[in-house]
C-alpha cells in the first residue's frame, strides 16, 4: 500500500509540471524593436515596469526593450529607445500619485492612441489599442511613470 506522504511528490511534480505548459501556451506578442533598444537606461525601464498594469497581465514579446500586457491583438506596448518627438501641440503632461510628472505626444490613430515621451532621452512609446477597455487612454501612463522616470528629462510641455 501507498502511504499519502508517498504521493505528495509525485502531486507536486504534477502540478509544477501542469504550470510549466500553461506557460508555456502564453502567447508573445509581437512588437517592432526600437532603434534605440540597446540603450542601458531601456533595460532599467522595462525591468521598472508593473506585472499587472490596469487589470491586464504582463506578456512576453518579441523585441528587446519591449513589454506588453493584454492579450495577443489587443495588448499594451511599451517599446524603449524610439525615436524623440519634436514639439508638439498634442504634448501632455500626466501627473503621477507623487505629484511629478512625464510629459507624452499624444496621437490618435485607427487603430488607438500612441503616447510618447517628450523631453526624455531615450524615449519612450506606449500604445493604447481601442480593443480594449482601459476608460482613459491614458490611465495606462500613471501606471508606467516610476519605470519611464528612469529616462533623464532635458525638457518638458511647457
Amino acid at each position: 500500500m501507498i502511504s499519502p506522504r508517498s504521493r505528495r511528490p509525485a502531486a507536486v511534480l504534477v502540478v509544477v509540471g501542469a504550470a510549466g505548459l500553461t506557460a508555456a501556451c502564453a502567447p508573445t506578442i509581437s512588437v517592432d524593436v526600437a532603434p534605440d533598444a540597446t540603450d542601458p537606461v531601456c533595460a532599467s525601464v522595462v525591468l521598472d515596469t508593473p506585472d499587472e498594469l490596469l487589470t491586464f497581465d504582463r506578456q512576453a514579446t518579441s523585441s528587446q526593450a519591449t513589454t506588453a500586457w493584454g492579450r495577443s491583438g489587443a495588448a499594451i506596448t511599451l517599446r524603449c529607445g524610439v525615436e524623440p518627438p519634436g514639439p508638439s501641440a498634442q504634448c501632455v503632461g500626466v501627473e503621477n500619485p507623487d505629484g511629478s510628472s512625464v510629459d507624452w505626444v499624444a496621437t490618435q490613430g485607427d487603430a488607438g492612441w500612441t503616447f510618447v515621451t517628450y523631453g526624455r532621452d531615450p524615449a519612450v512609446e506606449v500604445q493604447v489599442p481601442n480593443g480594449l477597455d482601459v476608460g482613459q487612454p491614458t490611465a495606462p501612463l500613471v501606471d508606467l511613470s516610476a519605470a519611464v522616470q528612469d529616462t533623464p528629462a532635458t525638457a518638458g510641455c511647457s
